[in-house]
């Protein structure tokens, strides 16, 4: 008697048909929870799948169209979103922090912990090869972000959610496997990024990318040369983790702080890389004016295992743990941090080095840089010793060895 006097005849079946609509709606977004992300020409790629060749197009939609995800989620909303919220605005899709992770493996999924719990960026894009997989760590990701300040966070086979990017981090490629020559694995490699980068450089002209797929520096070179970007935004990790080993070991030997070191890792990162011992120090204290031949094989106090044992830290963490990928997720988070920030910081990242320290070879190695928004704004004349110009010329022929002989087009 209560609800029929409440509710006239005539008012009675637009209720229900209210409480239908919201019914469907309900199931709809059930559906979509569970959707599963369609696969990419990255599947292609890892999988060696034989397809024809496709156009830079191809590879995704028009920057201008919608995903399937976002098509998915645009549906009439409940009633109850209709009278909670009054629309005044289009929100902003697209942040001026955007930063996409490419490859949604060990090393980019720490590479986004660090974007993250840092709070480096607002908004981040994750694409990858394996939707499955994808789709797992994005849902993760999104039910955590109450915990994060409620950042953004899109995941998506497409490549159309990557538009606009300020960063794109690529982590994506093959690992090396038995019996495989490192020239093997390049060009593997390289055939993924030849693959991918035009089209990431079609849905974010401005963007600067980050190279974390190794070998980096020969893939930074790679990168650069098939985006058809500026040398100053195509950036390598390279020695930044190095680095940081580097200035760890000396401080643990020390007993203070990592931090209070200052020193620097040039080169290739990989065997070949050269530890500037003389440019080491604390509070300005240069190691070479207490202990002249410091790093050198006459050095008795041994400190040139050092730099030794830097080679071996990266193969020892991976033997151990099967992978290595929180400390350079923590140095790619600083690079991009830097580069949001506009900061100006000096660090040590792969970029061209051709003519400096007489090397002629276009060529991508680490030499400190300051970086902002824009990539690479100044590379540092490093004032080095002879020997230590002469490891940086072995190590860019190193790199340019292997180099020659892969193909960008």
């Amino acid at each position: 008697m209560v609800l029929s006097r409440m509710l006239s005849i005539s008012l009675l079946p637009a209720c229900l048909r209210c409480t239908i609509r919201l019914i469907s709606r309900r199931s709809l977004a059930t559906r979509h929870f569970r959707r599963t992300l369609p696969p990419t020409i990255l599947s292609e790629v890892f999988t060696k799948v034989k397809t024809k060749k496709l156009a830079y197009a191809d590879f995704g939609k028009d920057a201008t169209t919608e995903s399937d995800l976002q098509r998915a989620v645009s549906f009439v909303q409940p009633c109850l979103k209709e009278e909670l919220l009054c629309k005044f605005a289009e929100p902003v899709q697209d942040c001026c922090h955007k930063v996409t992770v490419v490859g949604s493996g060990m090393v980019g999924v720490a590479i986004t912990n660090s974007l993250l719990l840092q709070g480096i960026t607002p908004h981040i894009a994750m694409v990858d090869a394996f939707p499955k997989k994808l789709e797992g760590e994005g849902m993760d990701y999104s039910h955590g972000s109450v915990f994060l300040d409620d950042p953004r966070i899109d995941f998506d086979t497409d490549f159309c959610i990557t538009s606009n990017s300020k960063v794109i981090i690529i982590a994506a490629g093959v690992r090396q496997v038995k019996g495989e020559t490192r020239l093997d694995l390049v060009q593997r490699n390289s055939e993924i990024l030849k693959n991918i980068i035009p089209t990431l450089v079609g849905y974010s002209p401005n963007a600067v990318f980050l190279i974390v797929s190794n070998p980096v520096d020969i893939l930074s070179w790679v990168t650069w040369k098939v985006s058809g970007l500026p040398a100053s935004r195509v950036i390598g990790s390279g020695t930044h983790l190095d680095t940081a080993r580097f200035r760890y070991l000396i401080a643990d030997r020390l007993g203070i702080a990592p931090s209070s070191v200052k020193a620097y890792i040039i080169g290739e990162h990989g065997e070949s890389q050269v530890p500037l011992w003389s440019g080491v120090n604390v509070a300005g204290v240069q190691f070479r004016d207490i202990l002249p031949n410091i790093g050198l094989e006459t050095d008795e106090e041994r400190w040139y295992e050092i730099s030794k044992e830097v080679v071996r830290l990266g193969p020892t963490v991976r033997c151990l743990k099967g992978y290595s990928n929180t400390a350079i997720g923590l140095s790619v988070g600083d690079i991009v941090s830097c580069i949001l920030k506009n900061s100006q910081r000096v660090i040590p990242v792969s970029t061209l080095i051709q003519g400096h320290h007489e090397v002629c070879h276009e060529t991508f190695l680490s030499l400190p840089c300051s970086i902002g928004e824009n990539g690479v704004n100044n590379i540092v004349r490093m004032r080095i010793t002879e020997l230590e110009k002469k490891q940086f010329q072995t190590s860019a022929n190193v790199v340019y060895n292997v180099q020659k002989d892969v193909k960008t087009s």
